[in-house]
């Protein structure tokens, strides 16, 4: 991409049509796609390759994206990775590709769900209900602050310091940490941790926690083999301990 990447901005107005855009090539695909979110009163933009995608993104600052892998060009995987850079709006992942390399991939950059073709309407309904409602949801107990060793949040400001040096989180990566932080010692299942930040009606892949938490350690300079703060727990999940 060229240039330095322009902020897009979710449409927040209660009254007027959420925004999806759908990223496929293939025209039947994209009908199904296109009048599955339109019944959920969604306004629909389509695009059959990446570069398309992204000027439709900047465009019409989407509030969900349904996206290809394998795309004309630049792939479903590029797309993704330049959206979050620019956008927080939750990305699902709709591909053939099933093997868990390509999941997990998928997950590692950002997207926020991934199915596999052929689906279900019904089960594209679910997954993006699913995830709208957990859409923007702010941490239990918002504008509180807590701390746990070097390791400080604020929840109104949406703020992570650890040894006074600003970290910056993604919006589930915060929730994540958030729970933690609030629970220090705590062990936590991946089950307990998809039910308290992705919610009890969550279909995705339940692969993500591990994602998340990968990403968690990578932003504070953590490492698995040798933790500082999140340490797993093996056979259980994982629990949080600040070093004094």
């Amino acid at each position: 991409m060229k240039g330095s990447p322009v902020a897009l901005e979710r449409s927040s107005s209660t009254t007027g049509p959420r925004r999806a855009l759908v990223v496929d090539d293939e025209p039947n695909v994209v009908a199904l796609i296109q009048e599955t979110l339109a019944a959920e009163g969604f306004d629909v933009t389509v695009a059959a390759d990446g570069m398309a995608a992204l000027r439709r993104a900047r465009s019409h600052a989407p509030d969900i994206v349904v996206l290809d892998i394998s795309l004309p060009g630049l792939d479903g995987l590029e797309v993704c990775r330049a959206l979050r850079k620019e956008s927080d709006a939750p990305i699902v992942f709709v591909s053939a590709r099933s093997g868990e390399v390509d999941r997990v991939v998928g997950l590692e950059l950002g997207a926020d769900d991934y199915v596999v073709k052929p689906f279900s309407p019904r089960e594209l309904v679910a997954r993006v209900r699913a995830i709208m409602r957990r859409s923007g949801q702010a941490p239990p107990e918002a504008g509180k602050r807590c701390v746990a060793g070097d390791v400080s949040l604020d929840a109104e400001r949406r703020e992570v310091h650890v040894a006074g040096n600003p970290v910056r989180l993604k919006p589930r990566e915060f929730d994540l940490l958030w729970l933690f932080v609030r629970n220090e010692g705590r062990v936590f299942t991946r089950d307990q941790l998809i039910e308290a930040i992705w919610g009890f009606d969550y279909e995705g892949d339940p692969r993500t926690v591990d994602v998340h938490v990968r990403r968690l350690r990578r932003a504070l300079g953590d490492r698995a083999a040798t933790p500082r703060y999140l340490y797993t727990v093996h056979g259980l999940g994982y629990k949080f301990i600040a070093p004094r």
